[in-house]
């Protein structure tokens, strides 16, 4: 079977201004490829509900399957992943950002501030997953992550429940 196209973008001013290494997104990226997606080098943008709409919108046109969006999902002022999130998705999936804000309660309890969302562009088929900035909250929700997205792209274009 050939691989998935999966997408990671990272949404940070600093980072995008080469002011900060992108740590949390080549830890994504090696988790998708090492399940055996198709993910090229995560791309940086700049933090704002807009750059995050404009970008998710980009990947859909590209036919990329899944996103993973790391950073943006704090409670600062420029944290606005989910807003833009919510612009492009057509149904959300609340059970994976509550089971990634759940199981990063072992890694700290500031995991219950993130606010990223999940969802699904209909008719695309493309399933979009916030996770927050760290390396430790992007390498413990990835695996969450994975366990799932298969079988929502799967269902998303009508296969069995089973």
């Amino acid at each position: 079977m050939t691989p998935l196209p999966a997408l990671v973008i990272t949404v940070s001013d600093r980072s995008f201004a080469g002011e900060r290494e992108d740590r949390g997104g080549p830890i994504a990226v090696g988790l998708l490829r090492d399940a055996g997606w198709h993910c090229p080098d995560a791309e940086i943008i700049a933090d704002g509900e807009s750059s995050v709409a404009d970008a998710l919108r980009r990947a859909l046109a590209r036919g990329i399957r899944l996103v993973l969006t790391t950073g943006g999902t704090g409670v600062g002022p420029r944290d606005l992943t989910p807003e833009g999130t919510r612009r492009v998705i057509t149904r959300e999936i609340p059970g994976i950002a509550e089971e990634l804000r759940r199981s990063g309660l072992a890694d700290t309890p500031l995991s219950v501030l993130s606010r990223g969302l999940a969802g699904i562009v209909d008719p695309a088929s493309m399933l979009v997953v916030n996770l927050p900035g760290s390396p430790r909250a992007v390498a413990s929700g990835v695996p969450v992550v994975l366990g799932v997205a298969g079988h929502i792209l799967d269902q998303v274009e009508g296969g069995d429940h089973s």
